[in-house]
């Protein structure tokens, strides 16, 4: 459906900064390269608290992380062979969470049966993904295509973050790219005029116009000189519950949102850059390049950011019932969906519940 692009005021939601998610999407939680075989690491998808563990074999398992037995978290234990094993007694369950070995139990004598929950993971484009809802559903759902990862022609710069806030605050501004003022010290954006809008079930699609200029434009290759103003169509498009974002002919960013609680956030981001270079000179340069972005431009970025994030959702919880006031129809149409989501699982769960309760 077609939105109207008129700035004018409307009043925010507020109920939005206290919504859950709706866990039946694949949600990324780590960088797949830093989870080497044998370790375990402790993550946390909506205060769901979850062991993943790579085994023997190299294979992604994820468990709840909590021993059916006392409770203890599971991450603090240890991977043997294929199963984890828990810190306190040595008990042992697979990838399904079931348990296989008590080490102090002989060996005929039955097992009780103790279960872990477990939960559909994968990895893909070297990031960790799992699936937190109904895991019959995990099937029908897809993690993001990104069909940037394997073109040799781009440059890929891995960046996460950490937000304490709300996700929802953290989505309005990756929309939101009429906050450039925020960025004018670091040769950011400017002049942002909203083109178009789109909204359906599970997707907000919104064409912006924006102006560069700059040292830092031109070494992005979004102008040839610094001192020339280059303005060019900015495509962001929140698909429930990630992004994905296309400067024309430049870059895009595939942005993977992981909510954690309702006051804190993760993301996990992949940056492709085209690069004014022949291929066999481009890929040895890769590393400074990746390197030189990490350091000196997109966390300059990105603190700018969190520190205006983070001071929305503090102002936000010493006073709930403050009204607000928003202009971008965006950044309403972001709310609706993400409540709209929240709503339909919840409105599934009563469903699936015997008779309805």
């Amino acid at each position: 459906m077609e939105l109207a692009t008129t700035l004018k005021s409307q009043k925010v939601q507020n109920h939005v900064r206290e919504v859950g998610i709706n866990p039946n999407y694949w949600y990324a939680v780590g960088w797949a390269s830093q989870l080497q075989v044998g370790e375990i690491v402790s993550v946390m998808i909506w205060q769901q608290a979850i062991a993943v563990y790579r085994d023997a074999n190299g294979q992604l398992h994820a468990l709840e992380d909590a021993c059916p037995h006392k409770g203890v978290a599971l991450h603090k234990g240890k991977v043997q062979g294929c199963h984890l094993a828990c810190p306190y007694h040595g008990w042992e369950f697979n990838g399904s969470g079931d348990c296989v070995s008590i080490p102090y139990l002989a060996k005929e004598q039955k097992l009780p049966r103790a279960k872990a929950r477990s939960y559909p993971i994968q990895e893909k484009y070297n990031i960790i993904w799992i699936f937190p809802g109904d895991p019959t559903l995990a099937i029908a759902q897809e993690p993001p295509c990104i069909p940037e990862f394997d073109q040799p022609e781009l440059l890929m710069v891995p960046i996460s973050a950490h937000f304490q806030a709300h996700f929802s605050i953290c989505n309005e501004n990756t929309m939101d790219v009429f906050h450039g003022f925020l960025h004018q010290n670091l040769q950011g954006w400017f002049d942002p005029v909203l083109l178009s809008l789109k909204e359906t079930e599970s997707a907000i699609s919104a064409e912006y116009a924006v102006s560069y200029k700059g040292r830092m434009a031109q070494f992005l290759g979004l102008s040839d000189r610094a001192d020339e103003v280059t303005t060019l169509p900015v495509c962001v498009q929140y698909r429930y519950p990630h992004y994905y974002t296309s400067l024309q002919g430049v870059s895009s960013l595939y942005l993977m949102r992981l909510p954690v609680s309702p006051t804190e956030s993760r993301s996990f981001a992949l940056f492709f850059f085209k690069v004014r270079l022949p291929i066999w000179i481009l890929n040895p340069l890769k590393p400074l390049l990746r390197a030189m972005l990490l350091r000196f431009v997109l966390p300059k970025f990105l603190a700018q950011d969190i520190e205006m994030i983070e001071s929305e959702q503090q102002t936000y919880l010493a006073n709930p019932q403050r009204r607000y006031v928003e202009i971008n129809p965006a950044i309403i149409a972001i709310q609706r969906l993400i409540i709209r989501q929240y709503e339909q699982f919840m409105q599934q769960s009563s469903q699936s519940q015997p008779n309805g309760n």
